[in-house]
């Protein structure tokens, strides 16, 4: 078995990795789990120097970064390189926060001394997609890693090259050998892995399917899981919003990788009584966003990063057409190599709908139209998924009390769009997920919370 790294703008395959066998897969959890007890024993400004040393290899070799990316999954080169920028940003982060984070807590009781204090689980299992392929693995590899557990990897397999280099980057920044091992394996290698001794947690980024199959064999093992998955992030726009601004805003954010993230704006919740100029402006700026190449400059979109991808997302288009959607832009798949879809409007969207039920993770915009707030409320928590959701509007105490009471979500942003943060706790609710990933509660995911009581 091989795993294909396929180049999505051209359709040819860049490279082939060969699975690794079964005895180097042993031998790798054996080397992560003797280094990671090795690890737990230093102190944080220890653990700090190699994760430091990772930030600066990461911003000089940014570029490279960035075209490995571009190749492997068709993000455009500017997002890649802000992707490799925000990696250094969190090694760094948790580098300097985590010892604060961890420090033992002191809890008054009858005891002469009663604290709370916080040890490493031990090796954790990582499971995660390639849409963001480096992100998404720095954004849990760094507070693990400082929390003392050692981590192992198996990514996407059509960013194995990425994966590999996560791998350089943090051998070369100094972790000991072994700590940190991508397993080139395929997905039907992740179930056996999850129920070994050696294993003591997993996390997964990924489909909502994918994350109840890991979520059930990590239960049956009685293993800790954090899992991130699916979302159809709704955005608000009310009456009273600066309407060409939050237009832009919720485009940028449907666009951002090609539509192709959890936490993209993806069901847009619109007053009635601006019907005319919700459409227009974003068809106007959907088109506006330059479609191509990720390697040539300028480009906004690059391909979806699987021809399979797009199929499926035309599908749901083309579903949500024949349920009585209106098509406002795109909606074709273009002629030529690739996997390319057009910026994609839809318009009349509601129940019944893959674009309204369904995660839709390509550049496809769902225009809901309502006649009231509590209707546009009603509508944006009528979904499976809780991930994030916004809402624009100039009154902003009326945004900041919406967004902290009335949507349902692990993220609620006002008049901007919804991203994650190294200084802020991420992650989902309902089908979206459970557990945090960053900021203080993603570093307290992977540890052991212990209880010290002197008599």
């Amino acid at each position: 078995m091989a795993l294909e790294s396929v180049n999505p703008a051209t359709g040819e395959v860049i490279q082939r990795h060969p699975a690794a066998p079964r005895d180097e897969v042993d031998a790798a959890l054996a080397a992560c789990a003797g280094a990671q007890r090795g690890w737990a024993e230093l102190g944080f400004a220890e653990r700090g120097g190699p994760l430091r040393t990772a930030a600066r290899i990461l911003r000089e070799e940014r570029e490279p970064l960035a075209r490995r990316m571009a190749l492997e999954m068709g993000k455009p080169l500017a997002q890649g390189a802000a992707e490799v920028e925000k990696c250094a940003f969190v090694c760094e982060y948790y580098a300097e926060e985590a010892a604060r984070f961890l420090a033992p807590e002191p809890v008054a009781t009858d005891a002469s001394k009663s604290f709370v204090c916080f040890e490493p689980l031990g090796v954790v299992l990582a499971v995660m997609p390639w849409n963001f392929p480096l992100w998404q693995v720095f954004r849990f590899a760094a507070p693990a890693l400082m929390a003392g557990n050692g981590a192992l990897l198996k990514h996407a397999s059509n960013v194995s090259g990425c994966a590999l280099d996560i791998e350089d980057v943090l051998r070369r920044a100094g972790l000991p050998k072994g700590l940190f091992r991508t397993l080139l394996i395929g997905a039907d290698a992740v179930a056996p892995l999850i129920e070994r001794p050696e294993v003591a947690a997993v996390t997964l980024t990924g489909s909502t399917p994918a994350g109840r199959s890991v979520a059930a064999r990590a239960g049956a093992a009685l293993k800790k899981t954090v899992l991130e998955l699916g979302g159809s992030d709704p955005y608000l726009i009310l009456e009273d919003a600066d309407l060409e601004r939050a237009v832009e805003t919720c485009v940028s954010s449907r666009l951002v990788n090609g539509g192709q993230s959890c936490i993209a704006a993806k069901r847009f919740v619109l007053p009635e009584s601006r019907r005319g100029d919700c459409e227009r402006l974003f068809v106007e700026r959907m088109q506006a966003r330059r479609v191509g190449d990720p390697l040539a400059p300028g480009v906004d979109v690059g391909p979806m990063a699987r021809r399979d991808l797009r199929d499926e997302i035309h599908g749901q288009v083309e579903r949500s057409l024949a349920r009585g959607a209106r098509l406002l832009l795109g909606g074709e798949i273009p002629a030529g190599p690739g996997a390319f879809y057009p910026p994609t409007v839809l318009s009349d969207v509601g129940p019944g709908m893959p674009a309204y039920e369904e995660e839709v993770f390509g550049p496809v915009a769902a225009l809901i139209f309502v006649r009231s707030e509590a209707e546009a409320i009603r509508v944006a928590n009528d979904s499976p998924f809780g991930l994030g959701a916004a809402v624009f509007t100039r009154d902003a105490a009326r945004g900041e009390e919406i967004a902290a009471r009335r949507l349902r979500a692990g993220s609620c942003f006002v008049n901007t769009f919804v991203r994650s943060d190294p200084r802020l706790p991420f992650g989902g609710i309902k089908e979206s997920g459970y557990g945090r990933e960053l900021g203080p509660f993603g570093l307290r995911e992977f540890v052991n919370v212990k209880t010290v009581y002197v008599a």
